[in-house]
Protein backbone atom coordinates (compact mmCIF):
# COMPACT_ATOMS: atom_id res chain seq x y z
CA UNK A 1 0.00 0.00 0.00
CA UNK A 2 1.17 3.59 -0.84
CA UNK A 3 1.26 6.47 1.29
CA UNK A 4 -1.38 8.69 -0.33
CA UNK A 5 -3.73 6.17 0.51
CA UNK A 6 -3.55 3.26 -1.78
CA UNK A 7 -2.64 4.98 -5.20
CA UNK A 8 -0.25 4.07 -7.45
CA UNK A 9 3.01 6.49 -7.35
CA UNK A 10 2.46 6.37 -11.72
CA UNK A 11 4.11 9.72 -13.18
CA UNK A 12 1.84 11.34 -15.22
CA UNK A 13 -1.44 11.16 -13.41
CA UNK A 14 -3.46 14.57 -13.56
CA UNK A 15 -3.58 15.18 -9.80
CA UNK A 16 -4.85 18.79 -8.49
CA UNK A 17 -2.47 20.97 -6.16
CA UNK A 18 -3.35 22.99 -3.49
CA UNK A 19 -2.11 26.29 -2.25
CA UNK A 20 -1.70 27.61 1.13
CA UNK A 21 -1.36 31.21 1.45
CA UNK A 22 2.56 32.11 2.61
CA UNK A 23 1.20 35.34 4.61
CA UNK A 24 1.46 39.41 4.44
CA UNK A 25 5.06 39.07 5.88
CA UNK A 26 6.48 36.68 3.00
CA UNK A 27 4.37 38.44 0.47
CA UNK A 28 6.30 41.52 1.26
CA UNK A 29 9.14 40.23 1.24
CA UNK A 30 9.00 38.29 -2.08
CA UNK A 31 7.15 41.87 -3.70
CA UNK A 32 10.75 43.45 -2.76
CA UNK A 33 12.45 41.41 -5.29
CA UNK A 34 15.64 39.25 -5.08
CA UNK A 35 18.45 40.16 -3.23
CA UNK A 36 16.49 43.07 -1.48
CA UNK A 37 15.82 40.93 1.62
CA UNK A 38 18.11 39.73 4.52
CA UNK A 39 19.01 36.54 4.78
CA UNK A 40 18.02 36.25 8.18
CA UNK A 41 14.44 37.59 7.34
CA UNK A 42 13.72 34.88 4.20
CA UNK A 43 10.95 32.68 5.28
CA UNK A 44 9.78 29.46 3.42
CA UNK A 45 6.53 27.34 3.59
CA UNK A 46 7.37 23.92 5.32
CA UNK A 47 4.45 21.34 5.05
CA UNK A 48 5.02 19.17 8.33
CA UNK A 49 3.43 15.66 9.25
CA UNK A 50 3.81 14.96 13.11
CA UNK A 51 2.86 11.63 14.33
CA UNK A 52 1.79 10.96 18.18
CA UNK A 53 1.23 7.86 19.95
CA UNK A 54 0.63 6.39 23.21
CA UNK A 55 -1.62 4.49 25.70
CA UNK A 56 -5.37 4.19 24.77
CA UNK A 57 -7.85 7.01 25.40
CA UNK A 58 -10.99 7.48 25.24
CA UNK A 59 -11.98 8.58 21.56
CA UNK A 60 -14.24 11.49 22.17
CA UNK A 61 -11.53 13.17 24.03
CA UNK A 62 -8.40 12.56 21.87
CA UNK A 63 -11.26 14.19 18.97
CA UNK A 64 -11.49 17.09 21.77
CA UNK A 65 -8.09 17.57 22.21
CA UNK A 66 -7.29 18.07 18.79
CA UNK A 67 -10.14 20.09 17.54
CA UNK A 68 -9.07 22.64 20.88
CA UNK A 69 -5.55 22.49 19.22
CA UNK A 70 -6.67 23.46 15.57
CA UNK A 71 -9.64 25.89 17.21
CA UNK A 72 -5.91 27.58 19.36
CA UNK A 73 -3.93 26.96 16.17
CA UNK A 74 -6.07 27.47 13.06
CA UNK A 75 -2.22 26.69 10.94
CA UNK A 76 -3.37 22.96 11.52
CA UNK A 77 -4.91 21.79 8.25
CA UNK A 78 -6.30 18.52 9.66
CA UNK A 79 -5.70 15.58 11.63
CA UNK A 80 -6.66 11.79 12.04
CA UNK A 81 -6.82 10.09 14.79
CA UNK A 82 -7.56 6.77 16.95
CA UNK A 83 -7.19 5.68 20.39
CA UNK A 84 -3.95 5.39 20.23
CA UNK A 85 -2.32 7.36 17.40
CA UNK A 86 -2.87 10.85 16.05
CA UNK A 87 -1.55 12.72 12.98
CA UNK A 88 -1.05 15.95 12.34
CA UNK A 89 -0.83 17.82 9.45
CA UNK A 90 0.01 21.53 8.62
CA UNK A 91 2.27 23.99 6.90
CA UNK A 92 5.12 26.09 9.06
CA UNK A 93 6.68 29.46 7.88
CA UNK A 94 9.91 28.72 9.11
CA UNK A 95 13.64 30.17 7.58
CA UNK A 96 14.83 26.68 7.01
CA UNK A 97 13.93 23.26 7.99
CA UNK A 98 15.62 23.13 11.15
CA UNK A 99 13.81 25.75 12.73
CA UNK A 100 10.29 24.18 11.22
CA UNK A 101 11.08 20.60 12.78
CA UNK A 102 12.22 22.35 16.20
CA UNK A 103 8.35 24.47 16.18
CA UNK A 104 7.18 20.60 15.28
CA UNK A 105 8.67 18.80 18.17
CA UNK A 106 7.07 21.20 20.72
CA UNK A 107 3.81 21.73 19.43
CA UNK A 108 2.52 18.42 21.34
CA UNK A 109 4.34 19.08 24.15
CA UNK A 110 3.51 22.39 24.47
CA UNK A 111 -0.03 22.30 24.38
CA UNK A 112 -0.91 18.74 25.81
CA UNK A 113 -2.27 20.69 28.93
CA UNK A 114 -4.02 23.62 27.23
CA UNK A 115 -5.83 21.71 24.77
CA UNK A 116 -5.68 18.35 27.14
CA UNK A 117 -3.78 15.91 24.78
CA UNK A 118 -3.61 12.58 25.47
CA UNK A 119 0.30 12.34 27.22
CA UNK A 120 1.12 10.43 23.73
CA UNK A 121 4.78 10.32 22.59
CA UNK A 122 6.00 12.00 19.07
CA UNK A 123 6.83 8.83 17.07
CA UNK A 124 7.22 10.64 13.84
CA UNK A 125 8.04 14.10 11.82
CA UNK A 126 8.52 14.59 8.48
CA UNK A 127 9.06 18.17 7.19
CA UNK A 128 9.52 19.46 3.01
CA UNK A 129 9.35 22.36 1.88
CA UNK A 130 6.51 23.46 -0.19
CA UNK A 131 8.36 22.58 -3.64
CA UNK A 132 8.72 18.72 -2.71
CA UNK A 133 5.04 18.65 -1.50
CA UNK A 134 4.07 19.57 -4.35
CA UNK A 135 6.49 17.69 -6.51
CA UNK A 136 4.95 14.11 -4.77
CA UNK A 137 1.37 15.41 -5.06
CA UNK A 138 1.68 15.71 -8.67
CA UNK A 139 3.63 12.11 -9.18
CA UNK A 140 0.53 10.81 -6.80
CA UNK A 141 3.38 9.68 -4.35
CA UNK A 142 3.04 12.28 -1.36
CA UNK A 143 0.44 12.70 0.90
CA UNK A 144 -2.69 14.10 -0.76
CA UNK A 145 -3.73 17.24 -0.14
CA UNK A 146 -5.35 17.88 3.53
CA UNK A 147 -8.94 17.37 2.37
CA UNK A 148 -11.43 17.51 4.14
CA UNK A 149 -9.78 19.88 6.31
CA UNK A 150 -10.45 19.13 10.21
CA UNK A 151 -10.24 16.20 12.89
CA UNK A 152 -11.36 13.26 11.49
CA UNK A 153 -10.73 9.36 12.26
CA UNK A 154 -8.39 7.07 10.87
Amino acid sequence: MSRNGGGSCTAGEERALTSVAAGAAFEERSAAGPGREKPEEASRLWHVTLSVSGGEAPLKEVRRGLEQLAHDHPFLLTSRYANDHAEIRYWEEARDLHDAAAVALRLWGEHRQSAQLPPWEIVGLEVIDRETYHQRVAEGCGPLPAAPVGVHPF
